[in-house]
């Protein structure tokens, strides 16, 4: 069998709000959650678990980036869904290019944060 991959976790400080964040601004799809942990669904079996961590245990919460790639309906539906819910967004890394989206590799592409604060990049072709 071949290596791919099948799941992460991410630290939540609110794993439902994360959760939903996801399935609402990806389409993710809802997945069965068990224990500390509440799971969403990508394609391809791809899950994401997300656990809460607590304030004073953890003060702070690490931010990881993860980028997702997306057909250019869904980014168009992401995009909207951040206008609309006031999620602020960049065509950088950097943030130095607010409100706007990128044209690089060949698609499109935008960053932003998730309530936990990872930053979620969307990118229609794949950088290889």
């Amino acid at each position: 069998m071949p290596c791919t991959f099948n799941h992460s976790i991410l630290a939540a400080r609110d794993r439902e709000v994360s959760a939903a964040f996801f399935r609402h601004v990806l389409e993710a799809a809802e997945a069965p959650s068990w224990g500390p942990f509440t799971n969403v669904l990508l394609d391809g079996g791809v899950m994401i678990q997300f656990a809460d961590l607590s304030v004073e245990e953890h003060p702070e919460i690490q931010p990881q980036h993860y980028a997702f790639l997306v057909d250019d309906a869904l980014f168009d539906r992401a995009l909207a869904k951040l206008d609309t819910d006031g999620t602020a967004y960049w065509a950088d890394p950097q943030r130095t290019r607010p409100g706007e989206i990128n044209h690089e590799h060949g698609g499109r592409g935008v960053y932003f944060c998730d309530p936990a604060g990872h930053y979620l990049e969307l990118i229609t072709q794949p950088y290889l």
